[in-house]
C-alpha cells in the first residue's frame, strides 16, 4: 500500500463515526487516485463520508482546505471589473474531478463535526439563485452552522470550498 493510501486507511479508521458499516477494502480507490490526491494537496484531509445510503470522499479539514481567495464560479469571475482572482471554486473543483458540497450535504456533515469555525465555504448553488447573481456559502458559528448568500463574484481569503467524490462499487 503507498504512503497516500495508508493515509487514508488511517485517517478513515480514526473517524469510524463518519462511515459506520463501510469497510475500507470495499472502496474502489484506483479510478479516483489522481483526484483523491488533489484534494489531500490542497488541505482536504479526505475520509469517506456515508451520506443518504452513498458513500463519498469529502474534505473534513478543520478549515475550508487551501483553496481559498476565490469567487464562486467563472461567469462571476469574468464579469470582475477589479481584482480578478486566477480562477473560481467551481472551475477548480472541475479542474480536480471533484464537486462541491451542496447545502444538504454540508449541513450533515457540520452535524457530525465542528468544520470552518473561522473559514467559510462555497458551496454548488441552485440555478435560481446562480441566475440572479447570487452564490451560497456556509459556516459554523456559535455551535451552529449557518448557510449564507453573497454575489457569486466575492471573494475573501478565508473563504474557499470543499468538494467530494462519490464512490463506486460499495452500493453500485
Amino acid at each position: 500500500m503507498n504512503t497516500f493510501i495508508e493515509t487514508l486507511k488511517q485517517r478513515f479508521d480514526t473517524h469510524m463515526h463518519r462511515h459506520e458499516g463501510i469497510i475500507f477494502e470495499d472502496l474502489l480507490i484506483e479510478p479516483i487516485l489522481d483526484s483523491l490526491k488533489k484534494m489531500e494537496q490542497s488541505g482536504g484531509e479526505v475520509d469517506v463520508l456515508l451520506y443518504n445510503g452513498d458513500t463519498y470522499f469529502v474534505d473534513f479539514s478543520k478549515e475550508t482546505p487551501n483553496r481559498r481567495s476565490v469567487c464562486y464560479d467563472k461567469e462571476a469571475r469574468l464579469k470582475r471589473k477589479q481584482n480578478a482572482p486566477i480562477t473560481s471554486a467551481v472551475e477548480m473543483a472541475e479542474a480536480m474531478g471533484i464537486s462541491l458540497l451542496d447545502k444538504a450535504m454540508y449541513l450533515y456533515i457540520q452535524s457530525i463535526e465542528d468544520l470552518d469555525l473561522k473559514t467559510s465555504s462555497w458551496l454548488s448553488t441552485p440555478k435560481e439563485i446562480r441566475t440572479l447573481g447570487g452564490a451560497l456559502f456556509g459556516d459554523k458559528r456559535y455551535n451552529q452552522a449557518f448557510i449564507y448568500h453573497n454575489g457569486a463574484d466575492s471573494y475573501y481569503s478565508s473563504r474557499g470550498f470543499r468538494g467530494y467524490i462519490r464512490c463506486l462499487g460499495i452500493h453500485d
